[in-house]
């Protein structure tokens, strides 16, 4: 047995490697769902840690767990890769290790279950924001599909995560021809798979197969145009430069630079700006920079509010003391107050931001504010204990 890796958990080289996946014990298997794929994949659980073990070809192993430290150092919305293991006693098939991304779920399995036209505009968003990231990166997948992305719970949105890049290739740049191939494998992917949802009788009457896989690119082309476009500047160039960049902070991307052209054309002076995105975590990277925290991006943004919020009520003024005393006298205290029992339920961001909300909510009832230590008590007796344990899978409402 040979094992390639960055950092190598110990207990992986007992795992029983000499017999074929399919074969592995009970015993070492952690039982989370997973979209259909081509190959045996299991989930074991090691040291408090869960990891997907994939068998497939040396080569192709070899090529996805390089591709998914590339994109692991440019920040992608990707699957940690951990360890290939070849040389496997039998000539079994190599595997490839990867590290699973807690509190998700692939998007089949959301699918499978009827959801409200919200909630599915909210997951094709999170779709089509995965792809043009991955795309913004120079990164062409080749393989989109329902089965090939997780999601994650984004403070009442989702956050989708690239799951599978055994076709994929990283350039310096796409082309528009590579970027329009790439969404028309996303679209046949997602109409076949939506298909097989509608013949087992798993997707809700009221969605179009190929309505969601055509909304997927719409949106796709939608954001990109957002994001990409060179706007013509008639005045006042700083102002609109300065909307333009909010308007692009508030989708979750960052601007790294303006790129300004100024043609003078007939005795008229005509100024173009073009912003260069970089990748989302303009709310998250705020966040960890006063906090420490580490949060998707629309948790960020509701965390954010939360703390600038408490800056303004306590009247301090330097940002990075009253981030300071938020988290020690807020954030920290919300989440010690969870029971050891009910921790598994949400991620400690997640948990928070449905605290505010539901302290929102009462007080609207109530008339008044009703306080953040009343609100935290209904939480947990009223809506934690009730939900799934989310540490191992997300939970949702049927109604959701």
């Amino acid at each position: 047995m040979r094992i390639t890796s960055a950092l190598v958990d110990p207990a992986l080289i007992d795992l029983p490697w000499s017999t074929p996946l399919e074969e592995w014990p009970a015993d070492h298997l952690v039982a989370l769902p997973q979209g259909i794929s081509r190959h045996v994949v299991r989930f074991v659980k090691l040291h408090g840690s869960v990891y997907a073990v994939k068998e497939t070809r040396e080569r192709i192993a070899e090529r996805e767990y390089d591709l998914l430290r590339a994109l692991e150092r440019l920040d992608a919305p990707a699957v940690e890769a951990i360890a290939i293991v070849a040389d496997r006693a039998g000539d079994l098939e190599p595997v490839l290790v990867t590290r699973h991304l807690q509190f998700s779920l692939p998007y089949r399995a959301l699918f499978s279950h009827t959801l409200r036209p919200q909630t599915l505009e909210r997951l094709l968003d999170a779709l089509a924001a995965l792809l043009v990231r991955l795309h913004l990166l120079g990164f062409f997948w080749g393989d989109c599909s329902l089965s090939n992305t997780l999601f994650r719970r984004d403070a009442g949105a989702f956050a989708a995560y690239l799951v599978d890049a055994e076709t994929g290739a990283l350039h310096p740049r796409l082309s528009n021809g590579q970027r329009d191939e790439d969404l028309e494998i996303a679209r046949t992917n997602i109409f076949g798979e939506a298909l097989d949802l509608q013949a087992a009788g798993l997707l809700h009457e009221t969605v179009d197969p190929e309505q969601v896989s055509d909304e997927v690119v719409r949106r796709y082309e939608t954001l990109w145009h957002e994001l990409t476009f060179e706007q013509a500047v008639e005045s006042d160039a700083r102002r609109q430069m300065d909307r333009r960049i909010r308007r692009l902070n508030e989708l979750g991307f960052d601007v790294e630079e303006v790129s300004m052209s100024v043609v003078e054309d007939h005795g008229e002076r005509r100024v173009t700006m073009r912003p260069k995105v970089v990748d989302a975590g303009h709310h998250t990277r705020r966040l960890m920079r006063l906090t420490g925290l580490d949060a998707e991006e629309n948790q960020a943004r509701a965390l954010l509010n939360d703390l600038d919020a408490y800056r303004a009520e306590s009247d301090v003024p330097d940002e990075a003391q009253a981030a300071h005393r938020w988290l020690t006298e807020v954030f920290e205290p919300v989440n010690r107050a969870v029971p050891p029992a009910l921790r598994g339920k949400l991620e400690p961001p997640e948990l928070f931001v449905q605290v505010i909300e539901h302290r929102y909510k009462l007080s609207e009832q109530a008339g008044r504010d009703v306080g953040l230590a009343p609100a935290v008590q209904s939480f947990l007796a009223d809506v934690l204990i009730h939900r799934p344990d989310e540490q191992a899978i997300l939970g949702f409402d049927p109604e959701d």
